[in-house]
C-alpha cells in the first residue's frame, strides 16, 4: 500500500481523523478490543471495518484512505490488509444478519 500523506496541514482533516479515532477507540473499549481493515470504496472514500474481541462488528466511512489509515493508527488497533481468513472468522452474526442475507438472496 502506498505511503499515506499526513493531513496535518488541513484542520478539517485533522478533526475528522480525531473524531474517527475516538469512535474506533470507543468501539474497541465496548467490545474488549478491536481489529480493523481499511478498504477503498471509490469517490466516497474508505470504509473502516471493525471487529471486536467479542465478535461484534461495525464500520465507519472516512472521506479518504489517508484519513482512514491515520485514524486507525491513532486509535492503536491492529489493521489487516484484507478481510478474510482468521480475521473474518472472528465476526459473529446473529439472526438479524442471517435474515437480511436471506432476504437479499430471494429478492426481499
Amino acid at each position: 500500500m502506498a505511503d499515506t500523506q499526513q493531513v496535518e496541514a488541513d484542520p478539517k482533516a485533522e478533526r475528522k481523523v480525531a473524531r474517527l479515532a475516538k469512535q474506533i477507540s470507543t468501539f474497541a473499549k465496548a467490545h474488549g478490543g478491536a481489529e480493523g481493515q481499511v478498504a477503498y470504496i471509490g469517490e466516497r472514500g474508505a470504509r473502516i471495518v471493525l471487529v471486536g474481541a467479542d465478535g461484534g462488528w461495525g464500520d465507519l466511512v472516512a472521506p479518504s484512505t489517508e484519513i482512514a489509515q491515520q485514524a486507525v493508527e491513532k486509535a492503536g488497533i491492529t489493521v489487516h490488509e484484507s478481510f478474510d481468513g482468521e480475521f473474518a472468522a472472528k465476526v459473529q452474526t446473529g439472526p438479524y444478519e442471517w435474515k437480511r442475507m436471506a432476504g437479499i438472496q430471494i429478492g426481499g
